[in-house]
């Protein structure tokens, strides 16, 4: 397959001014060559053009003109692939970008995987791994902090570091393997005491990187908010100031709100998925019972609520009875309607620590949005934190490397034969290599490039 040509639309399908058509591989130009015509005296056929120049023509198929064009030419190595690359600026829209693929793929390209442009810059050793799946992050990036992570792991920054510990444990097993090849010659205590200090300096760096999980997990895929109360207490109003705008339909009527909604904003730099759900109540006719029953569902899946209580009544015993459910969450109460007198006349401690919001004028949703990432995100949200944040797999991985490195400090804290620690030390070397994609399976590949989009 690596000496396929492929190719696939490179731009989201949809009206739009433009759309791109990308194709890699080492027939890309003689592919190029069978469907598009020159046009003027300046453009060139594409096998004829110089590297990183663009030509105006026309893609024909079948003998037919498909659309007017420009063909940009890029050879390699000097390309995203490091094969030779074309990419196609056809007219936007669903239609014109088809028609065009069409046509490149009849002059004997083949319709490229998911990711699969970007699996073959981490062949061609243009990326790593860790690169690589930062191009997704940067596409599916939510907030400006989320894309600053991504730009970071892109740029190289945590696979610098990955490299150089890798290097670090690498020195220390030749140093052991080289005394498994003479054992006569003793290991001196302070070449001991120096390989001891090594590793567990590579432990320390470990366990700092692994604490960086979770915030790196928040940013990449978000944290799910569930928007929770009683009926008619504003739960859809406060979607809409999240969000800031209108969402969902509000109602002075109870029960408008039949379904789960889930939309993604911006808090502070964290990307917060909220999902308003129907109220909870018990429901009379079915459809509204399956929309309770979808709020139980998202009240589950969630990891923080948003108890919405009206300020402007008293407590009433279905409120009570859901606070005292839901006090083991991670949770925030607010009380809606403040700009009305207060009437809360029985305040449980979880009520008097709410915090008062008006849907109506605004008021309190910035404080909403500050609580909301205190308890979200541990400590201050700073743009330097995110020059190394690791995701789920990197925490896999050293983790197992972190097990592994135990082990082998273990062994030579307590005098175990050198074979053992060598053998730790080679399994902890191998998962820190899963990282950067210097140790790796088909399987795990195809895993990671299958979840892109095609085109990329």
């Amino acid at each position: 397959m690596a000496e396929d040509t492929i190719a696939a639309i490179a731009t989201p399908l949809g009206e739009g001014g433009l759309a791109v058509i990308r194709l890699s591989g080492p027939d890309a130009l003689g592919v190029a060559d069978r469907c598009f015509v020159p046009a003027g005296s300046r453009s060139l056929r594409p096998s004829a053009a110089p590297s990183h120049t663009l030509h105006l023509g026309r893609i024909e198929h079948d003998g037919r003109l498909v659309d007017e064009v420009l063909l940009a030419v890029m050879r390699a190595p000097r390309t995203y692939t490091r094969e030779d690359v074309v990419e196609i600026s056809c007219h936007g829209g669903l239609l014109p970008a088809k028609l065009v693929l069409t046509a490149v793929l009849a002059s004997g390209a083949r319709l490229a995987e998911p990711g699969e442009f970007t699996r073959r810059a981490f062949v061609n050793g243009r990326l790593d791994l860790a690169q690589a799946e930062a191009v997704a992050d940067i596409i599916q990036a939510r907030t400006e902090l989320a894309l600053a992570a991504a730009e970071e792991q892109l740029a190289g920054k945590l696979s610098q570091r990955i490299r150089q510990l890798r290097e670090d444990l690498l020195g220390v097993l030749a140093h052991l393997e080289a005394h498994l090849d003479f054992p006569e010659e003793d290991l001196a205590p302070d070449t001991a005491a120096r390989l001891l200090a090594r590793l567990r300096d590579g432990r320390t760096f470990l366990e700092t990187l692994l604490r960086t999980a979770p915030e790196g997990q928040i940013l990449r895929r978000g944290v799910r908010a569930a928007i929770v109360g009683r009926p008619n207490v504003g739960k859809s109003s406060l979607l809409n100031q999240l969000l800031g705008r209108d969402r969902a339909i509000v109602s002075p009527e109870p029960g408008t709100t039949r379904d789960t909604i889930e939309e993604t904003a911006n808090i502070r730099g964290i990307p917060v998925v909220f999902v308003d759900t129907a109220g909870l109540r018990e429901a009379d006719d079915r459809v509204e019972q399956e929309g309770v029953r979808r709020t139980h569902t998202a009240v589950r899946q969630a990891e923080l609520l948003l108890h919405v209580l009206d300020a402007s009544e008293p407590l009433q015993p279905e409120d009570e009875r859901q606070l005292a459910t839901l006090a083991g969450r991670k949770r925030l109460v607010v009380l809606n309607k403040s700009d009305l007198p207060s009437r809360l006349d029985r305040v449980p401690e979880a009520v008097a620590a709410g915090l008062p919001i008006s849907c109506l004028t605004g008021a309190g949703i910035e404080p909403l949005k500050d609580a909301i990432q205190r308890a979200v995100w541990a400590g201050e949200l700073r743009a330097d934190m995110v020059e190394v944040m690791i995701n789920a797999r990197h925490q896999e991985a050293l983790r197992r490397a972190c097990e592994a490195l135990h082990g082998a400090l273990d062994g030579l804290e307590s005098g175990a034969t050198f074979e053992l620690v060598a053998l730790d030390l080679r399994r902890a070397i191998d998962a820190v290599g899963e990282v950067t994609g210097q140790t790796t399976t088909e399987d795990l590949l195809d895993r990671i490039f299958g979840e892109f989009c095609i085109g990329k």
